[in-house]
Protein backbone atom coordinates (compact mmCIF):
# COMPACT_ATOMS: atom_id res chain seq x y z
CA UNK A 1 0.00 0.00 0.00
CA UNK A 2 1.31 3.44 -0.93
CA UNK A 3 1.26 6.11 1.75
CA UNK A 4 0.39 9.56 0.30
CA UNK A 5 2.83 11.15 2.77
CA UNK A 6 5.67 9.47 0.87
CA UNK A 7 4.75 11.50 -2.21
CA UNK A 8 4.67 15.07 -0.95
CA UNK A 9 7.13 17.83 -0.30
CA UNK A 10 8.66 18.04 3.13
CA UNK A 11 7.64 21.15 5.09
CA UNK A 12 10.81 23.15 4.32
CA UNK A 13 10.74 22.49 0.57
CA UNK A 14 6.98 23.12 0.48
CA UNK A 15 7.41 26.49 2.18
CA UNK A 16 10.30 27.48 -0.12
CA UNK A 17 8.41 26.43 -3.25
CA UNK A 18 5.38 28.43 -2.19
CA UNK A 19 7.56 31.51 -1.63
CA UNK A 20 9.06 31.25 -5.13
CA UNK A 21 5.62 30.63 -6.64
CA UNK A 22 4.30 33.70 -4.78
CA UNK A 23 6.98 35.79 -6.56
CA UNK A 24 6.16 34.16 -9.92
CA UNK A 25 2.49 35.13 -9.51
CA UNK A 26 3.46 38.74 -8.75
CA UNK A 27 5.74 38.80 -11.80
CA UNK A 28 2.93 37.51 -13.99
CA UNK A 29 0.51 40.10 -12.57
CA UNK A 30 3.08 42.82 -13.32
CA UNK A 31 3.48 41.72 -16.95
CA UNK A 32 7.01 40.49 -16.32
CA UNK A 33 8.62 37.21 -17.28
CA UNK A 34 10.74 35.05 -15.02
CA UNK A 35 13.33 32.39 -15.52
CA UNK A 36 15.38 30.11 -13.34
CA UNK A 37 18.88 28.72 -13.77
CA UNK A 38 19.07 24.95 -13.85
CA UNK A 39 21.56 25.04 -10.93
CA UNK A 40 21.79 27.65 -8.16
CA UNK A 41 25.50 28.52 -8.17
CA UNK A 42 25.23 32.29 -7.81
CA UNK A 43 22.66 32.68 -5.04
CA UNK A 44 19.95 33.58 -7.55
CA UNK A 45 16.59 31.81 -7.39
CA UNK A 46 14.77 33.79 -10.08
CA UNK A 47 15.55 36.24 -12.85
CA UNK A 48 12.69 38.66 -13.45
CA UNK A 49 12.61 40.85 -16.54
CA UNK A 50 10.50 43.13 -18.67
CA UNK A 51 10.76 41.77 -22.21
CA UNK A 52 11.48 44.14 -25.07
CA UNK A 53 12.94 47.58 -25.58
CA UNK A 54 12.47 50.12 -22.78
CA UNK A 55 13.90 53.56 -21.96
CA UNK A 56 16.41 51.72 -19.73
CA UNK A 57 17.53 49.42 -22.53
CA UNK A 58 16.57 46.05 -23.87
CA UNK A 59 14.84 43.64 -21.46
CA UNK A 60 15.82 45.15 -18.08
CA UNK A 61 16.00 42.54 -15.33
CA UNK A 62 16.78 41.81 -11.73
CA UNK A 63 18.08 38.69 -10.01
CA UNK A 64 16.50 37.64 -6.73
CA UNK A 65 17.13 35.28 -3.85
CA UNK A 66 13.79 34.17 -2.35
CA UNK A 67 13.55 33.24 1.32
CA UNK A 68 10.51 32.45 3.42
CA UNK A 69 9.63 32.82 7.09
CA UNK A 70 6.57 31.67 8.99
CA UNK A 71 7.29 33.98 11.92
CA UNK A 72 8.06 37.59 11.13
CA UNK A 73 10.37 39.34 13.63
CA UNK A 74 9.78 43.09 13.57
CA UNK A 75 11.04 46.05 15.52
CA UNK A 76 10.81 49.79 14.89
CA UNK A 77 9.42 49.41 11.38
CA UNK A 78 12.05 46.87 10.33
CA UNK A 79 11.93 43.16 9.71
CA UNK A 80 14.82 41.36 11.38
CA UNK A 81 15.61 38.52 9.00
CA UNK A 82 18.10 35.94 10.25
CA UNK A 83 17.76 33.45 7.39
CA UNK A 84 20.95 34.12 5.40
CA UNK A 85 24.24 32.47 6.10
CA UNK A 86 27.38 34.49 5.45
CA UNK A 87 28.08 32.92 2.05
CA UNK A 88 24.51 33.62 0.89
CA UNK A 89 24.87 37.19 2.14
CA UNK A 90 28.06 37.69 0.12
CA UNK A 91 26.28 36.57 -3.06
CA UNK A 92 23.85 39.48 -2.63
CA UNK A 93 25.96 42.18 -0.95
CA UNK A 94 28.24 44.86 -2.31
CA UNK A 95 28.53 46.66 -5.62
CA UNK A 96 29.70 45.32 -8.95
CA UNK A 97 26.82 43.14 -10.10
CA UNK A 98 25.95 43.54 -13.77
CA UNK A 99 22.31 42.78 -12.91
CA UNK A 100 20.82 44.30 -9.72
CA UNK A 101 20.26 41.71 -6.98
CA UNK A 102 17.59 41.68 -4.31
CA UNK A 103 16.65 39.62 -1.31
CA UNK A 104 12.93 38.80 -1.29
CA UNK A 105 11.45 37.53 1.97
CA UNK A 106 7.96 36.06 1.84
CA UNK A 107 6.07 35.79 5.11
CA UNK A 108 4.02 32.58 4.86
CA UNK A 109 1.49 30.95 7.19
CA UNK A 110 2.79 28.31 9.60
CA UNK A 111 0.47 25.72 8.12
CA UNK A 112 0.59 24.96 4.40
CA UNK A 113 -3.19 24.50 4.59
CA UNK A 114 -3.39 28.30 4.78
CA UNK A 115 -1.01 29.24 1.93
CA UNK A 116 -3.90 29.88 -0.45
CA UNK A 117 -7.65 30.25 -0.22
CA UNK A 118 -10.30 30.38 -2.93
CA UNK A 119 -13.01 32.97 -2.45
CA UNK A 120 -15.76 34.25 -4.68
CA UNK A 121 -13.63 37.35 -5.32
CA UNK A 122 -10.67 35.24 -6.41
CA UNK A 123 -7.60 33.42 -5.21
CA UNK A 124 -5.95 34.71 -2.05
CA UNK A 125 -2.24 34.03 -1.46
CA UNK A 126 -0.97 34.47 2.08
CA UNK A 127 0.74 36.44 3.54
CA UNK A 128 3.03 39.11 2.09
CA UNK A 129 6.48 39.60 0.55
CA UNK A 130 9.19 42.17 1.22
CA UNK A 131 12.35 43.20 -0.63
CA UNK A 132 15.70 44.79 0.03
CA UNK A 133 18.93 45.45 -1.79
CA UNK A 134 22.19 44.60 -0.05
CA UNK A 135 24.34 46.45 -2.60
CA UNK A 136 25.31 49.19 -0.12
CA UNK A 137 26.63 46.65 2.40
CA UNK A 138 30.17 45.32 2.44
CA UNK A 139 30.82 41.66 1.83
CA UNK A 140 32.30 39.60 4.63
CA UNK A 141 35.87 38.29 4.51
CA UNK A 142 36.06 34.50 4.81
CA UNK A 143 32.30 33.84 4.92
CA UNK A 144 31.20 30.86 7.00
CA UNK A 145 28.13 28.86 5.90
CA UNK A 146 27.55 27.86 9.53
CA UNK A 147 27.12 31.46 10.67
CA UNK A 148 24.00 33.50 10.03
CA UNK A 149 23.64 37.23 10.12
CA UNK A 150 20.75 39.61 10.52
CA UNK A 151 19.44 41.63 7.59
CA UNK A 152 17.05 44.48 8.37
CA UNK A 153 14.31 45.07 5.82
CA UNK A 154 12.05 48.14 5.97
CA UNK A 155 8.44 47.01 6.44
CA UNK A 156 7.51 49.64 3.85
CA UNK A 157 9.35 47.60 1.15
CA UNK A 158 6.28 45.53 0.30
CA UNK A 159 6.32 43.40 -2.81
CA UNK A 160 3.36 44.11 -5.06
CA UNK A 161 2.99 43.80 -8.81
CA UNK A 162 3.64 47.55 -9.04
CA UNK A 163 6.73 47.59 -6.79
CA UNK A 164 8.16 44.51 -8.50
CA UNK A 165 7.78 46.12 -11.91
CA UNK A 166 9.42 49.29 -10.55
CA UNK A 167 12.39 47.29 -9.23
CA UNK A 168 12.89 45.83 -12.70
CA UNK A 169 12.54 49.16 -14.49
CA UNK A 170 14.52 51.07 -11.81
CA UNK A 171 11.86 53.56 -10.89
CA UNK A 172 13.84 56.25 -9.04
CA UNK A 173 10.91 57.12 -6.77
CA UNK A 174 10.79 53.62 -5.29
CA UNK A 175 12.59 53.39 -1.91
CA UNK A 176 15.29 50.76 -1.86
CA UNK A 177 16.02 49.83 1.73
Amino acid sequence: MVDARDHQLDAGNHQGKFGADYIRVLASAAGLSWSQDDVDLDGVDLCIKLPGRTPRGFSPRIDVQVKTVSTLQTRSGLINFDGLNQRQFNKLAGPGFTVPRYLFVVHVPRSSNHYADLRTAGLLLRHIGYYTSLSSLDTLPDPDVRRRLRVKIPMSNILTATSLRALVTENASLPIG
